[in-house]
């Protein structure tokens, strides 16, 4: 099965950027849609945002504005430009699969917010 890897992220102060990055062993063009889930300390994952082979860009309410996701199919790559970032932005973010995950969830990485 296939299991992606995500790195870009770190330890930021408010207001800061940091640019996420997810790879797999698979193509990315096989899947339709791919998207950005993080996961908050005891909680479920929520979706940050999802992107369409062909077009079709959605992203949660509370990172509208602020982050851009983008694939890259020819580098089997997904991205995920965090700006402004807020601490409520603190949590791991993993990439999959949408709307069902389709690949073993990775490690994810961790992205913190603080001054």
């Amino acid at each position: 099965q296939v299991q992606p890897v995500e790195s870009g992220g770190g330890l930021v102060q408010p207001g800061g950027s940091l640019r996420l990055s997810c790879t797999a062993s698979k193509s990315f063009l096989s899947f339709t849609v791919m998207a950005w889930n993080r996961q908050f300390p005891g909680k479920e994952r929520e979706l940050v945002a999802s992107v369409a082979r062909g077009e079709g860009i959605q992203y949660g309410d509370s990172v509208k504005g602020r982050f851009t996701i983008s694939r890259d199919n020819a580098k089997n790559a997904l991205y995920l430009q965090m700006n402004s970032l807020k601490p409520e932005d603190t949590a791991v973010y993993h990439c999959n699969t949408y709307p069902i995950a389709r690949m073993i969830w990775g490690q994810g990485t961790q992205v913190t917010v603080s001054s």
